[in-house]
């Protein structure tokens, strides 16, 4: 079993990816692109899975992520993938997602403080 500092990595992880499937590009050259669209897709689906195993206990605790957004947004990609618009998935790399990945990160730091 994983653990939910894993899931938590999984999360930032991610969302780095994200930053980098859209580093450079505007808004009309993503919308114009399946291939980008499908990466950034997936891997919002990552973030929702991933906070989908955080424990309520540790969500409660952070009440600054969206976790039911986060989660919401997962599982429209898997069951309503057929209505999700490519403006929407811009918007979530955008606007949400390094909001999640900064927020996710300083919950790393916070509870799973690396000792060097």
């Amino acid at each position: 079993m994983r653990s939910e500092e894993q899931y938590l990595i999984d999360i930032v992880e991610a969302a780095e990816a994200i930053a980098r499937f859209i580093d450079g590009i505007n808004r009309e050259t993503f919308l114009q692109d399946e291939m980008r669209q499908s990466a950034v897709m997936q891997k919002i689906g990552v973030i929702g899975e991933a906070a989908r195993k955080i424990s309520p206990a540790l969500q409660n605790k952070y009440p600054e992520v969206n976790w039911p957004q986060v989660i919401g947004m997962r599982n429209i990609l898997v069951h309503g993938y057929y209505s999700v618009k490519a403006i929407i998935i811009w918007q979530t790399a955008v606007q949400s997602v390094p909001e999640i990945g900064k927020q996710v990160t300083q919950i790393l730091a916070k509870e799973f403080p690396k000792s060097d």
